[in-house]
């Protein structure tokens, strides 16, 4: 019969700690050692990434304008949508029978590959040799929350780990002085999902990600308060180990390993993150290429930071951009005026970053991935009567492109209807995308797994298939 305290050990690791022979205290704040101790149970295969880049684009781009060129959409342009596409199915707002609505922008073939893109994004257009696009990809979630969720977690409903987190539990930090996952924020809202999406689930909240801002304190409450000096902070620290360090042996709570390690770490961001989040030091060209504005909270700051803290060794850095809701239900919102003016915002950035980590030499080892929660639909939203064209929320076919290390640049997966409705070739889901991440980064999808209330988890739960046409 096994002991509460053996139950304790299977779910946490409390007791792979206490064997190995070091305090721990120093276990919880080596961060170059978080490969050994934590991916015991993940199959490494030979890496072809080391780290990423996650563009999200909060709010759904319409991807059918941006990456999915649709002739017949265009030619059938306010004629009735066929009832075979939308009988028996749900919208988030469409009501009666909705009319086609073909793309008001042009669409021109971009490299030696041929990638087709709109004219919105003539910087990213510049990469077209160096991106695969996905046009197939599809969800089970049709609203903004949950969706952002499920992209993130693979799972809709808040309680798994995030990517993020994933990656740091299976492969650590490679810089002792920085979180492993970063988020960097920016638009005129937060995510919908909220901080689900880079949380640590019912991993220890050590793997959770961590928020820079690039205006004002870089990170929140790390810096001292006023008339507390280093060395006070560093005796105070000292004493805050040692107390905790006794509760741990007596408790066996993992969390007080996540504690222990995160006043470590924010100790060391005192002087590090400063330094790091200063880009005011860039050479003038640089920021010339991204746009960038020191001082400014915007997507160009934070794409110039993405890059800065690749380069020291963060694991996983995700972007958020909120904003890409285009249902045309009021001024501003249409696909005309907002899709545009969104594109502006990412496009130069976006180019600069793929070309900065090029010249670096970094882009072979770092997974650029962008996209959105879903897609939306072939069809004119109208609510209420709205003259304004608009695209209502659509899970079944939406484009994500990826680019860098491992990924064959220059290709396409996966074919759309007519109208871009459904899939019809190569269809790919949350599940398939995530398995595919996690082998670029040189873990089998199916061993990464956390024990949690009896059962082994894993990011891609029972799902999830490696998509081999995209990688290099």
């Amino acid at each position: 019969m096994e002991t509460p305290h053996a139950n304790l050990r299977q779910l946490t690791r409390r007791h792979f700690f206490q064997q190995s022979g070091f305090g721990i205290g120093a276990a919880a704040l080596t961060g170059l050692m978080n490969e050994s101790l934590f991916a015991q149970q993940a199959q490494r295969l030979a890496p072809k990434a080391k780290r990423i880049i996650y563009l999200f684009m909060a709010g759904a781009p319409s991807t059918i304008d941006l990456f999915d060129n649709k002739p017949m959409l265009r030619k059938y342009d306010g004629q009735p949508c066929p009832e075979s596409f939308t009988k028996g199915e749900r919208f988030a707002f469409i009501q009666g029978t909705p009319k086609l609505l073909g793309s008001p922008f042009n669409f021109r073939k971009h490299g030696q590959s041929g990638q087709e893109m709109a004219d919105l994004l003539p910087q990213l257009a510049k990469h077209a040799d160096d991106i695969a696009i996905i046009r197939t990809m599809h969800t089970t979630q049709f609203n903004h929350a949950p969706a952002q969720i499920f992209m993130n977690t693979g799972h809709q409903i808040p309680g798994r780990p995030s990517m993020g987190a994933w990656m740091q539990y299976g492969l650590g930090s490679e810089n002792k002085d920085l979180p492993g996952f970063v988020v960097l924020l920016s638009g005129d809202n937060n995510p919908d999902g909220g901080k689900t999406c880079w949380g640590s689930g019912f991993l220890p909240t050590l793997h959770q990600g961590v928020e820079f801002r690039s205006k004002g304190e870089p990170v929140l409450f790390v810096n001292n308060p006023d008339g507390v000096s280093p060395q006070t902070r560093r005796a105070t620290l000292d004493a805050l180990r040692d107390l905790n360090g006794i509760n741990q042996q007596a408790v066996g709570d993992p969390e007080i390993a996540t504690r222990i390690a995160a006043y470590e770490l924010a100790f060391r961001m005192q002087t590090s993150v400063p330094e790091l989040t200063d880009i005011s030091k860039e050479p003038a060209s640089v920021h010339e290429a991204y746009g960038t504005r020191p001082g400014e909270t915007s997507f160009s700051n934070n794409c110039l930071l993405a890059r800065r803290l690749v380069e020291r060794g963060t694991r996983f850095v995700q972007l958020y951009h909120w904003g890409w809701d285009t249902h045309g239900n009021s001024v501003g919102t249409d696909i005309v005026s907002k899709l545009p003016r969104l594109c502006r915002e990412i496009d130069k950035p976006i180019g600069a970053l793929l070309t900065d980590l090029k010249q670096r030499g970094l882009l072979d080892e770092t997974l650029v991935i962008w996209g959105g929660e879903f897609g939306r639909t072939p069809m004119n939203e109208a609510r209420n009567g709205s003259k304004l064209l608009g695209r209502d929320h659509h899970p079944r076919a939406f484009a994500m492109w990826l680019a860098g290390g491992g990924i064959k640049g220059g290709t396409t997966l996966g074919e759309t209807d007519e109208i871009g409705y459904n899939p019809t070739v190569d269809p790919v889901d949350v599940h398939d995308l995530h398995a595919t991440v996690l082998h670029l980064m040189g873990i089998e999808h199916t061993k990464l797994t956390y024990r949690f209330q009896g059962r082994e988890y894993r990011l891609t739960d029972v799902h999830g298939n490696v998509l081999r046409k995209i990688v290099a």
